[in-house]
C-alpha cells in the first residue's frame, strides 16, 4: 500500500469528503414547501377570522381564564404529588392492608376516565347533601351543607388531584425502586435512620427518574383542566373562550386564542422542566460541566504554583 509523505517524512493529511445524501435535502425541501403551503392556506382562509383572533387574544376575560387555569394546575399537582408520595410509600410497605388499600385506590382512579370522575364531583352535593364533623354518636363539631356551598372550583381541584395522584404514586414508586438496594444497605450500615436514608441517599438518586415523567404530568394537567366543565366550572381558559364564542358565534378564532395561550404556558413549563431535569441529572454521567471544568483547572493551577515554590532551609514553603 503506497502512502504519500511530505519532505519531512510525515504523512500527508487525508482530505475527507463528506458522503453525499441527496435524499435528506429532498425531504427537507418537501417539508419546507408543505409548511409554507399550510401557512399560506391558513393565512388566506377566511374561516379562521384572524381579525377576531387578534381582538380577543389579550381580552381580559381570556387572560383571567388563563390565570385560573394556572391556579387549577398548580393546586391540583401539589395535592397530587403529596398524595402520590403517600400512596407510593403504602405500595412499598410490608403491611398487606396498606398495600391493598393503595392498590385499590390506583385501580379505581386509573381505571375510570377523568371526565367521569369530574362529573361525579359535580354531583357530589346531590349524593352527600351535608357533612358532619365530630365524634360519631358522641359530639358534632361542625355541620356543612354542601347544597348551599358554591364550591365548583374546589371540587374541580379535588377531582383533578385525586385522579393525578394515582399516576404520581406509580411514578414515585418506580423512581424509588430504581435505586439499587445496596445504596440503602450502605446507608443503614453507616448508622442512618430510614428517614435519613430516604432523604440523603434514595430520593436524590430517584429524582433523576421521577422528574421527567412528573414534568410531563404537569403539562398534561394544564391541558386536562379544560375538562372541568364537567363539574361544571367554566371560568378557566377553555370555558371562557367557549362562553365568548357562544355570544359572537365565532368558535374557530376563539379556539385558536385558547390554543395560543395553552401553547405559551406549556412552552414556559417545558423550559422550567429542562432546567430542573438538568439540576437533578448532575453526576449521572462522567461528562463535566463548564463550571466543574473551570474549578478543576483552577485547582490544578493552584497546585502547580505551590509545587514550584522554593524550599526554605527549615524545610517549610513560603
Amino acid at each position: 500500500m503506497n502512502m504519500t509523505t511530505t519532505q519531512t517524512g510525515d504523512p500527508v493529511p487525508i482530505k475527507a469528503i463528506p458522503l453525499r445524501r441527496p435524499g435528506r435535502w429532498i425531504a427537507a425541501v418537501v417539508v419546507v414547501v408543505l409548511f409554507g403551503l399550510f401557512v399560506y392556506g391558513a393565512a388566506t382562509n377566511e374561516a379562521f377570522a384572524w381579525g377576531t383572533y387578534g381582538q380577543y387574544l389579550f381580552d381580559k376575560r381570556i387572560s383571567a381564564g388563563a390565570w385560573t387555569t394556572i391556579q387549577l394546575t398548580v393546586l391540583a399537582m401539589v395535592i397530587a404529588i403529596v398524595l402520590g408520595v403517600i400512596l407510593a410509600v403504602m405500595r412499598l410497605s410490608p403491611n398487606p392492608v396498606l398495600r391493598a388499600a393503595a392498590w385499590g385506590y390506583l385501580w379505581i382512579f386509573r381505571g375510570t376516565p377523568v371526565y367521569v370522575q369530574l362529573v361525579f364531583w359535580g354531583l357530589f352535593p346531590s349524593i352527600y347533601k351535608s357533612i358532619d364533623l365530630g365524634i360519631p354518636f358522641v359530639h358534632q363539631f361542625a355541620h356543612i351543607n354542601l347544597q348551599d356551598l358554591q364550591a365548583a372550583f374546589l371540587f374541580a381541584v379535588i377531582g383533578l388531584a385525586l385522579n393525578e395522584a394515582a399516576y404520581m404514586a406509580e411514578i414515585v414508586r418506580a423512581g424509588v425502586s430504581s435505586v439499587n438496594e445496596g445504596q440503602t444497605e450502605a446507608s443503614v450500615a453507616l448508622g442512618m435512620t430510614w428517614s435519613q436514608t430516604m432523604r440523603r441517599t434514595v430520593l436524590p438518586q430517584a429524582m433523576r427518574v421521577i422528574i421527567p415523567p412528573t414534568g410531563n404530568e404537569v403539562i398534561s394537567m394544564l391541558k386536562t383542566t379544560s375538562l372541568v366543565t364537567a363539574v361544571p366550572y367554566s371560568f378557566e381558559l377553555y370555558g371562557r373562550a367557549r362562553d365568548i364564542s357562544g355570544a359572537n358565534f365565532e368558535p374557530i378564532p376563539l379556539l385558536m386564542v385558547a390554543a395560543t395561550w395553552y401553547l405559551a404556558i406549556t412552552s414556559l413549563l417545558m423550559i422550567g422542566r429542562y432546567y430542573v431535569e438538568r439540576h437533578y441529572s448532575k453526576g449521572a454521567t462522567r461528562a463535566l460541566t463548564t463550571r466543574q471544568l473551570q474549578a478543576l483547572a483552577d485547582a490544578q493551577g493552584k497546585a502547580t504554583v505551590v509545587e514550584t515554590l522554593p524550599d526554605t532551609p527549615g524545610g517549610e514553603r513560603k
